[in-house]
């Protein structure tokens, strides 16, 4: 956030200093890279009642849904605050919330600008919590049937230091009903 804040206007359902109070939530949030530590029940509930969201519940709901585990909904959330973006809505797909009429208008506006420079390391960081977490449960049923993953070295990879192992030979399954359906 720059070091002037922007100048918010007082409405019916949000004064220019609780604006003021979600912009600075916001961007700590991003900071942050999105700990629930920092999301405040201030910056939840402007998501809820002026950006378009549901929600979900309540807080931990919400934060769930988009940060605990990275899915296709935390981009479409990163993307909706992407002043380079539409700004359409992750969960209703419209920019309404955009509208000089929404309630919040200049604040939401506020936020997208806030939000670029955080932007492509959440991006980042989103991608490789969702690739570990990939990784893990491949791992895991890898595991469950005695089998192990193989580091693939690929011509671009000759400097590469992972040992390529010999992959065993996964045993045929022996049938135990063979007589089954013959003569």
């Amino acid at each position: 956030m720059s070091t002037n804040p922007p100048q918010f206007a007082d409405e019916r359902f949000m004064s220019a200093s609780e604006k003021l109070k979600v912009l600075r939530a916001w961007t700590r949030f991003l900071e942050s890279g999105c700990k629930w530590s920092s999301f405040t029940k201030d910056l939840y509930n402007h998501l809820i009642q002026h950006c378009s969201f549901i929600a979900h519940y309540n807080r931990q709901g919400f934060y769930s849904v988009y940060f605990e585990r990275p899915t296709p909904g935390t981009f479409l959330f990163l993307d909706q605050f992407d002043p380079e973006k539409s700004g359409r809505s992750a969960e209703y797909g419209t920019t309404h919330w955009l509208s000089a009429e929404a309630t919040g208008a200049d604040l939401n506006a506020a936020m997208r600008e806030a939000a670029l420079p955080y932007l492509d390391r959440l991006r980042k960081q989103f991608t490789e919590v969702h690739r570990q977490a990939e990784i893990a449960l491949v791992t895991s049923l890898l595991e469950k049937h005695g089998l192990t993953a193989v580091p693939i070295v690929r011509a671009s990879d000759e400097s590469s230091e992972c040992a390529l192992r010999t992959p065993q030979a996964i045993p045929a399954a022996s049938p135990t009903q063979t007589q089954l359906f013959t003569d």
